[in-house]
């Protein structure tokens, strides 16, 4: 594993759990999670060569950095990446024709519930897919896409995703705040309910997000007027049009 930032350390965590043993090449960390060995230079790796390379740092680094690391790609071995916007033909011409698997995961895979999007360049083995599959499960969920330009909507919907549901969830607490609760308050409330809404939705055999909106909803009622303020004139449907389309935008700018 080349790099251990925080979404690097994220998977770590889950990672370790699994059978491998994994080598962290990082001369910025003291420790890493998971109890995996942490080396500070590639020198340190002397003649070893891996069954996977996982690339796990930032994506203006890669043509710099991963050239290195060719010599130390097993003969059957393949590569992992998690940068953002770095494509898989160029990642595998910058790692001597090597197999590549491209994922995109979110942040919350630090505590296992994790949404992990999954793309297998041409070249890379069903074998390479099945490990890398099984590999993304320990962080949570997986989706495994046909096309890079599926990977780049699978980042906008939740590779950022999480960024939405915070601010979200800030603005929520914030407005509760001016009905008189204390942040303590406002946030226990909102997070008790936004949790406890997601996942009465993900219970096996739940009704559908329009029934469920529907059960709560009291012709006249109180929600209802709620609900028409939010979502009335379907302005909040186009703002999350707008923020998943200008987030797969800049994903494809960066590609």
């Amino acid at each position: 594993m080349v790099g251990c930032g925080k979404m690097g350390s994220a998977l770590l965590e889950q990672w370790s759990k699994g059978p491998e043993t994994i080598t962290v090449v990082d001369p910025g960390q003291e420790s890493v999670p998971g109890g995996a060995r942490l080396v500070s230079d590639r020198a340190a790796l002397d003649n070893e060569r891996f069954d996977c390379i996982i690339v796990a740092v930032k994506p203006q680094m890669i043509d710099d950095i991963m050239p290195d690391y060719v010599e130390h790609l097993a003969p059957d071995g393949y590569v992992i990446s998690i940068a953002a916007g770095y494509s898989s033909a160029r990642l595998s011409a910058t790692m001597g024709d090597a197999p590549v698997i491209r994922v995109m995961p979110n942040l919350p895979a630090a505590i296992g519930r994790g949404v992990s999007g999954i793309f297998a360049s041409p070249t890379a083995s069903g074998a390479h897919l099945a490990h890398a599959q099984e590999f993304m499960a320990r962080a949570g969920t997986t989706v495994t896409v046909d096309t890079e330009e599926q990977l780049d909507r699978v980042t906008a919907v939740a590779g950022s995703g999480p960024g939405y549901v915070f601010e979200i969830a800030r603005a929520y607490v914030e407005v509760a705040m001016e009905h008189g609760f204390t942040e303590e308050q406002a946030r226990d409330m909102v997070l008790g309910t936004m949790g406890g809404a997601i996942d009465m939705a993900a219970e096996p055999g739940a009704l559908s997000l329009e029934e469920l909106r529907n059960s709560v909803t009291s012709k006249g009622g109180t929600t209802a007027a709620g609900l028409n303020a939010l979502n009335g004139d379907g302005g909040l449907t186009e703002r999350l049009r707008a923020t998943l389309q200008a987030c797969y935008d800049r994903a494809v700018e960066l590609r």
